[in-house]
């Protein structure tokens, strides 16, 4: 039997907990901080879970149970209960809770070392407004090649450790250049890093079209290209610069991937060529830095830069820029102009298979 003092503190407790919710979100909203849940389906679907194991009952930590299959928006990130949580079923669950009544198991996912309710988010909900630490649960296990752990979920590494496995799946650069040390600290990037392989491929494919071969590099030949001629060769003028220092918790793809956006950036404004990763790397450290001291002294730098009238990037000689400058104008592309002829080919390609697929007739011409 529940008594009265019970009830009365679950549902003082519940207003509470919806209280600390509506101060998470709108803290939330000013940071711009998720504080929702994580989704089961989300998760599961990008990792292509699939093979199911019942563990039986454990005792589950409370802080490594990170999401719900289905009631994710209804409780904050540390479980605590919205406005839209049925009040009378949370506080007849925290009366129970500390009465001799207690409540039933819940039932869990766990993918690598964090958990997902699959029935009990209210007795969850309850159980960490209650300071428990552990609670109990059916736990079916989802098997997965990712090692997923609470930390991931602290941030978006259980993303990023996703798209490193989908990238190395689909480039084999751990089987073609074991010593490889591509790793992001935000989410994204590997997509954009297949996309610049597939850009140099269609590149050196035209060089050896000009050559005179009819050779075309296969994918796997592309990647160890990409990485031995444009990946490498930016990483090691990157640390005969020491730029890592200036950027701390960051990788070398992370500087990698802003260098070569900060190459495309120069010469679209400037008219040039691709800039050699030597090139790359000298204008971006002229550029960029993470002290005041250095931004002060770039700044009087550049100022002086335009009042003598170098209409060129900070960091290039006079001759590599009036070189890149030629080989542009005699029609060497940019990475921007050849990924934008790749899409253009792609849709080409797609508008030909559909028109084909529908039998659509070749239009007439008048004579």
């Amino acid at each position: 039997m529940i008594s009265t003092v019970h009830q009365v503190e679950a549902r003082e407790r519940f207003r509470r907990s919806v209280t600390q919710a509506q101060i998470a979100d709108l803290l939330g909203m000013i940071t711009g901080a998720e504080t929702s849940l994580y989704s089961y389906d989300e998760v599961a679907t990008r990792l292509n879970a699939r093979q199911q194991i019942e563990k039986g009952t454990e005792m589950v930590p409370l802080t490594q149970i990170v999401g719900s299959v289905g009631r994710y928006r209804d409780f904050t990130r540390s479980f605590l209960p919205r406005a839209g949580v049925n009040q009378e079923r949370w506080a007849r669950l925290d009366a129970a809770l500390n009465s001799m009544e207690g409540f039933p198991p819940i039932d869990l996912f766990r993918i690598g070392e964090v958990y997902f309710v699959r029935d009990g988010n209210h007795r969850v909900s309850v159980a960490r407004a209650n300071d428990a630490t552990h609670i109990e649960a059916y736990v079916t296990e989802i098997e997965t090649d990712v090692p997923l752990t609470s930390d991931d979920f602290e941030r978006d590494q259980w993303i990023i450790k996703i798209e490193h496995k989908e990238f190395m799946d689909r480039t084999e650069l751990d089987r073609l250049r074991p010593d490889n040390n591509i790793h992001f600290t935000e989410p994204g990037r590997y997509q954009m890093l297949l996309d610049h392989i597939e850009v140099h491929r269609y590149l050196r494919d035209l060089d050896l079209e000009r050559a005179g071969s009819s050779k075309q590099l296969e994918w796997f030949e592309a990647v160890e290209s990409w990485y031995d001629t444009v990946y490498l060769p930016v990483v090691e003028a990157m640390h005969a610069y020491d730029l890592l220092r200036n950027f701390p918790g960051r990788t070398e793809a992370d500087l990698y991937m802003w260098i070569t956006l900060h190459r495309e950036r120069l010469a679209i404004r400037y008219g040039l060529a691709p800039l050699s990763p030597a090139a790359a790397v000298s204008t971006f450290a002229q550029a960029y830095s993470d002290t005041l001291v250095q931004r002060t002294v770039k700044g009087l730098l550049l100022g002086l830069h335009r009042v003598l009238g170098d209409d060129r990037p900070l960091g290039m000689s006079e001759e590599e820029f009036q070189d890149l400058r030629a080989r542009y104008e005699a029609g060497e592309l940019t990475l921007a102009e050849a990924e934008q002829r790749l899409e253009q080919m792609a849709q080409a390609t797609l508008s030909s298979g559909w028109a084909e697929a529908h039998d659509e007739p070749e239009p007439q011409h008048s004579v």
